[in-house]
């Protein structure tokens, strides 16, 4: 069976409805459901029960500190006539650019393919097919005020994508905590926070 794969941030729940609660008033937008935002640090890929577990195996070699993240600035991808998506940044923060890089050295050790483009971290809020680009300047000026945070980041996850007629589903494969030294744990066994994500 084939599993498709990226390492992420959960988001708070308190989080992730204020951020959804932003959603409306652009014609073509298509708005993540709440329980889907979240924060990408790698996108991995199909690959098969071998794979995965070797992935695994190398998530759980890393270590890095928690942290603090604050999200800011809202953006979009694609040109100002035809933008892509729009979403809410990150301020710039070494820690976690300290855990990007430690993600990404463990998965090509592993054997992925190393990852082309830039980190740029972000928040995807909806993607975008054909809106108007003055609806979308018009959103990102009026929402560009909006933060989140500082919240603690004392873990990341490892999930799978499952494609539904609605929206994807992400599943919660496995959860590595930061600032410790021993193994990870099963995501279940951390109880609802994490459903959904």
């Amino acid at each position: 069976m084939m599993l498709r794969l990226f390492v992420a941030i959960a988001l708070p729940q308190p989080v992730r409805i204020r951020l959804s609660l932003l959603g409306g008033g652009i014609p073509g937008a298509r708005w993540i459901p709440a329980e889907n935002l979240h924060l990408t640090l790698r996108f991995i890929g199909n690959v098969d029960e071998g794979r995965s577990q070797d992935v695994d195996d190398a998530l759980q070699s890393v270590r890095a500190p928690e942290f603090e993240l604050v999200l800011e600035g809202l953006g979009y991808f694609g040109s100002a006539r035809a933008a892509r998506s729009i979403h809410i940044g990150v301020r710039r923060n070494p820690a976690l650019e300290h855990l990007y890089q430690k993600i990404e050295s463990a998965l090509v050790r592993s054997g992925c393919e190393p990852e082309r483009r830039k980190f740029s971290p972000h928040v995807t809020l909806c993607r975008l097919h054909n809106a108007p680009a003055a609806r979308v300047a018009g959103f990102v000026a009026g929402n560009n005020l909006v933060r989140e945070g500082p919240m603690p980041v004392t873990e990341f996850t490892l999930f799978s994508s499952f494609h539904s007629h609605n929206a994807p589903i992400y599943r919660p494969e496995r959860v590595y905590p930061l600032g410790m030294t021993w193994g990870p744990f099963e995501a279940d066994a951390e109880g609802e926070d994490h459903d959904g994500d």
